[in-house]
C-alpha cells in the first residue's frame, strides 16, 4: 500500500483533534491556568559538580510576593526520582552533578518575583573536578560521581569465537562510529498546573508519556498513597521520549502543598536546554569479517554511552542499542559489550528509537563498508546475510516469525529510487557524480543543469526494530470498553495523546469494530482517576496494545449490548448488530445497514439500565501483557518491525552543504489503521533523522552547554526537507497472527541516517563515521575547478 497526501477514500479521515491544533485553539496542559494560581521557578546549580558548602533562603522567602521556598529539607518523601533507577534529587542536599540539578524552588506571585527572588537565594560552592569525558570517568584515578561508581550498566553478548574468527577473516572492516546529543525540541517544553483540591488531594496537570508512573513517582516524593495524587496528562505539545521521566512534577507538587495554592511551572527553553534529557552520545566501535564470497563470520562491537549526571533509562537504552548492534544479520561469532557511564554532562535519556539509532547507524556503515571491499551490490549483499524467516533474534531469543525482513528488502529493491541507482551505477556513460538528471518527481527548481561541484548519490538502509520494553520489565497492558451514561461507546487507556494521533487511531479502530461514527464514541485518555493502568505511551506500543485490547473486549461487549437490545425489543440478538446512533437490525447490504433507522438507540439502552441500576453490566475491562519471548534474556524483544529506506542526496563540494531531495521508506508493521497517522509518523520521524544525520548536536563544553536555544540548535526547517518522500506499508501478517498492527512510532527514525551517509559516499566517496556530518569532509578545494576551467563563481 503506497501512502502519500493525495490518497482518498474511507480508511483517511479527519482527525478528531485536527481542527483546534490547526487553528491554535487547542489548551494544552502549561496554557492552563487557576484561581490564587503562584508562579512556580526552579534555582538550578550554576556548576557541572560541585559540592554544596552551604544554602541560604532566608532573603528570598523575606521577599514581598514569595510564598513558598523549598529546599530538600521541604521533601517528605523520597528525595530521589528516575523509572528504573530513582538516583536523581528532587532536591539536591550536599552535592550537584550536572548543570541542571535543582537546589530549590520558589512560588510567588508573579513570575517576575519568582524570578528574582532566585537571586535571593544563596549558595557557596565548593568546585569539584568535572568529568565530561566517559573515558576519563571510566579511570580507576576518576572521582566517584555516585557512590557505586561511574558505572550505570554494563551488557554483554558472546557467542563463538570472535577474535580467531576476526583474524581467519578473508575481509575485516574496522571502524570507530559516533553520534551526537540531540535534543527532543518539542513545542511545548516542560510544564504544568499543580492543584491542591479540598479533600486533600492533589490533582497533577503535566506533560508526561505515562500517568500512572508520574503519580507512583510523585507520591514517593510526596510519602503519600499514589490513591491522593491524580494526573491529567494529555494533551501534549510533542514529547518523543523527553516527557517520560519527570522534569517539572516534583517542584509543582511539593510548592503547591506548601502553599496549599495553585503552581504554574513552565520551562523557558532555555531551561528546557538545561535541564531535559537528550538522545545519549555514543561511541561505537565495531570490527566485522566476512569470507571471500562476503558472507558475514564475526562481529565484534564495544558501546560507550554517555548517561550524564543521572540513570533516567540509561541501561535500558544500552540494552536495546546492544540488541540492535548486531542488525537483521546471521553471524556465527559475536563479542558485544556495551557501558553506559555516568559524567557530569547533561542528561540523556529516552528519546525516539531508544538506542537503536546509534547501533542502526554504526551496523549500517560496517554493512556498505563491507559491500564496497567485495565489490558487491550493498543491497545484494545484505540480502545474503540477512537473518531468515525461521532465525531467532539478535540475542538468540525465540521472535514472532514473519517475512517481514525479506518483504521490506525486496519492495526496496523493486523501488524506482533505487532502480534508478543501478541503472546509473551500471551506465558507463553515466555522469552519475556530476548528475544531470534527478528522479522523476522532484521540483522543477532541482531537475535543472547543476554546476559540477553539485554531487548526487544514493544510499539504503536496513532496521529490525523491536518494539515493547523487552523481556524481564514490567509491561503491563490493558483497557476499559463501555456504554456510558451519555449513550457513547467509551474506550479507557492510560495511553498519552502527544501528537502521534493515538485519539484518531482509536476512533478508527473502534468505527470498525461497531460499525458507527464519531458521534457515537467517547474516547478517555490521560486521567488516573478515570482510565486503567494499561502502560505507557512508548516503545512503538500503544497501538498493538489498544488493537489487542479491544479485539478481547468486543465480544462480551457485543453479547451483552445485543442481549440488553433483545430484552427491551423482543427482537432476536442473532437479528441484531451495532451500528450508526444504535442498535440496528442485521443485514448483509451496508447501504442499508447505513440508512435504516436504529432499532434502538445507545441512549436509550444507557437509560434503561441506569433506571434498572445495572450500569455497571455495560463496563468491562481486560488485562495482560505485552508479548514478550518466552527465553530469559532480559531486554529481549519478541516482536519486530522491519522498513528498508533509501535516501537521495545532494553534496555541494564548495560549501559541504547536503541536502536530501528523496526518501523512500518501506515499512512492515502489519495493517494500517490509520493511513494519515501512518504516514505522519514516517514524515516525521525521518525529519527528525534528518537533523540527528547532518545539522543537530546539543554541544556542550566542560559540562556547559554552548547550544543554549533554538537560535543555535539548528533542527531542520521546512526548506531542508526532502522534496519527494514515498512511504510503502506493507501489511501483510502471518495466518494467525494475533497481535495485529505494530507501531510505527520509532522505525522512521532509525534507518535513514545510514541511507544518507551511504548516499554521501556515493555522491563524493567519502565515508562519514561521525554524526552530525561535519561539512569540512565534504569539501573539495576551488583550485580543484579552476584547474578544470569551471569558476564557481
Amino acid at each position: 500500500m503506497l501512502l502519500n497526501r493525495e490518497s482518498s477514500g474511507e480508511r483517511w479521515r479527519k482527525r478528531r483533534d485536527g481542527k483546534e491544533k490547526v487553528t491554535g485553539e487547542l489548551r494544552y496542559l502549561t496554557d492552563m491556568t487557576a484561581e490564587g494560581m503562584l508562579c512556580g521557578r526552579v534555582l538550578r546549580s550554576i556548576h557541572p559538580h560541585a559540592r554544596i558548602l552551604s544554602l541560604d533562603v532566608s532573603e528570598a522567602e523575606a521577599y514581598e510576593g514569595v510564598i513558598a521556598v523549598i529546599t530538600h529539607q521541604d521533601v517528605p518523601g523520597l528525595n530521589r526520582f528516575g523509572i528504573a533507577t530513582p538516583d536523581q534529587p528532587a532536591l539536591c542536599e550536599d552535592t550537584v552533578r550536572y548543570i541542571g540539578d535543582a537546589i530549590a524552588a520558589v512560588a510567588a506571585t508573579s513570575l517576575e518575583i519568582a524570578e528574582h527572588a532566585l537571586s535571593l537565594i544563596h549558595v557557596e560552592y565548593e568546585v569539584l573536578e568535572t568529568i565530561t569525558d566517559p573515558t576519563r570517568a571510566l579511570e580507576e584515578s576518576a572521582p566517584r560521581l555516585h557512590p557505586q561508581g561511574n558505572v550505570l550498566h554494563r551488557t554483554q553478548v558472546k557467542r563463538g569465537s570472535t577474535d580467531t574468527a576476526l583474524a581467519a577473516c578473508a575481509y575485516v572492516v574496522h571502524q570507530v562510529y559516533s553520534t551526537p546529543r540531540q535534543m527532543h525540541a518539542y513545542m511545548e517544553t516542560e510544564g504544568g498546573l499543580f492543584v491542591p483540591e479540598s479533600d486533600g488531594r492533589l490533582t497533577v496537570y503535566a506533560p508526561t508519556q505515562h500517568g500512572y508512573k508520574d503519580r507512583m513517582q510523585i507520591a514517593r516524593i510526596l510519602g503519600w498513597d499514589e490513591e491522593r495524587i491524580r494526573v491529567i496528562s494529555s494533551p501534549i505539545g510533542g514529547s518523543f521520549g523527553g516527557k517520560d521521566e519527570l522534569n517539572v512534577q516534583p517542584y509543582g507538587s511539593l510548592l503547591a502543598l506548601k502553599s496549599g495554592r495553585p503552581i504554574k511551572m513552565h520551562n523557558s527553553r532555555q531551561e528546557s536546554v538545561r535541564a531535559g534529557l537528550k538522545r545519549h552520545p555514543m561511541k561505537i566501535e565495531m570490527k566485522t569479517g566476512m569470507d571471500e564470497q562476503g558472507r558475514l563470520i564475526a562481529h565484534y562491537v564495544r558501546i560507550v554511552a554517555d548517561t550524564g549526571a543521572y540513570a533516567t533509562l540509561g541501561a535500558p537504552v544500552l540494552n536495546f542499542a546492544t540488541e540492535h548492534s548486531m542488525g537483521p544479520y546471521r553471524m556465527e561469532h559475536v563479542d558485544v559489550e556495551g557501558v553506559s557511564v555516568y559524567t557530569n554532562n547533561g542528561l540523556s535519556g529516552e528519546f525516539r528509537g531508544f538506542g537503536g539509532n546509534q547501533a542502526i547507524f554504526a551496523m549500517e556503515g560496517q554493512m556498505d563498508r563491507l559491500a564496497e571491499m567485495i565489490h558487491m551490490d550493498p543491497w545484494e549483499f545484505r540480502m545474503m546475510n540477512r537473518r531468515l524467516q525461521h532465525d531467532p533474534g539478535p540475542l538468540e531469543q525465540r521472535i514472532l516469525q514473519t517475512n517481514g525482513l525479506e518483504q521490506v528488502m525486496q519492495a526496496l529493491a523493486e523501488s524506482k529510487l533505487w532502480k534508478r541507482k543501478l541503472q546509473l551505477a551500471s551506465s558507463a556513460d553515466s555522469e552519475w557524480h556530476d548528475n544531470v538528471e534527478v528522479m522523476s518527481g522532484l521540483s522543477e527548481e532541482s531537475s535543472t543543469f547543476q554546476p559540477p561541484w553539485i554531487k548526487r548519490g544514493i544510499g539504503a538502509a536496513l532496521a529490525m526494530h523491536g518494539a515493547g520494553l523487552g523481556y524481564g520489565i514490567d509491561d503491563p497492558a490493558g483497557g476499559r470498553l463501555a456504554l456510558n451514561e451519555q449513550g457513547k461507546i467509551e474506550v479507557s487507556f492510560s495511553y498519552e495523546e502527544f501528537g502521534q494521533g493515538l485519539i484518531a487511531t482509536l476512533e478508527m479502530m473502534l468505527m470498525d469494530l461497531f460499525q458507527c461514527e464519531p458521534d457515537d464514541l467517547s474516547i478517555v485518555i490521560g486521567d488516573t482517576d478515570r482510565v486503567p493502568h494499561s502502560g505507557s505511551s512508548t516503545a512503538s506500543r500503544s497501538t498493538t496494545m489498544a488493537w489487542m485490547a479491544l479485539q478481547r473486549l468486543k465480544t462480551p461487549f457485543l453479547q451483552t449490548i445485543l442481549k440488553i437490545a433483545t430484552q427491551i425489543t423482543g427482537v432476536p440478538s442473532e437479528h441484531l448488530t451495532t451500528g450508526v446512533k444504535g442498535i440496528r437490525l442485521l443485514t448483509d447490504d451496508p447501504i442499508i445497514l447505513e440508512e435504516s433507522e436504529p432499532v434502538i438507540t445507545y441512549l436509550e439502552i444507557a437509560e434503561y439500565m441506569s433506571q434498572a441500576g445495572q450500569q455497571e453490566q455495560l463496563i468491562f475491562d481486560t488485562e495482560f501483557a505485552y508479548p514478550t519471548t518466552p527465553d530469559a534474556v532480559v531486554g529481549g524483544h519478541y516482536l519486530y518491525t522491519y522498513a528498508a529506506v533509501a535516501a537521495e542526496v545532494e553534496v555541494n563540494t564548495l560549501t559541504g552543504h547536503v541536502k536530501l531531495l528523496a526518501n523512500y521508506h518501506t515499512v512492515a508493521a502489519g495493517p494500517v489503521i490509520n493511513p494519515m497517522g501512518f504516514l505522519g509518523q514516517i514524515e516525521g520521524g525521518s525529519v527528525m533523522a534528518l537533523g540527528f544525520t547532518l545539522t543537530e548536536d546539543a554541544v556542550m563544553d566542560q559540562g556547559h552547554y554552548l547550544t543554549k536555544n533554538m537560535d543555535t540548535y539548528l533542527i531542520p526547517t521546512i526548506k531542508d526537507m526532502h522534496t519527494s518522500l514515498e512511504v510503502e506499508a506493507i501489511e501483510d501478517l502471518p495466518e494467525g497472527d494475533t497481535f495485529g498492527p505494530r507501531g510505527i512510532g520509532e522505525i522512521g527514525s532509525v534507518a535513514l541516517a545510514p541511507a544518507i551517509t551511504a548516499a554521501i559516499r556515493d555522491a563524493v566517496g567519502v565515508w562519514v563515521p561521525h554524526l552530525p556530518v561535519a561539512r569540512e569532509l565534504l569539501i573539495q578545494p576551488i583550485e580543484t575547478w579552476q584547474e578544470e576551467g569551471v569558476s564557481p563563481r
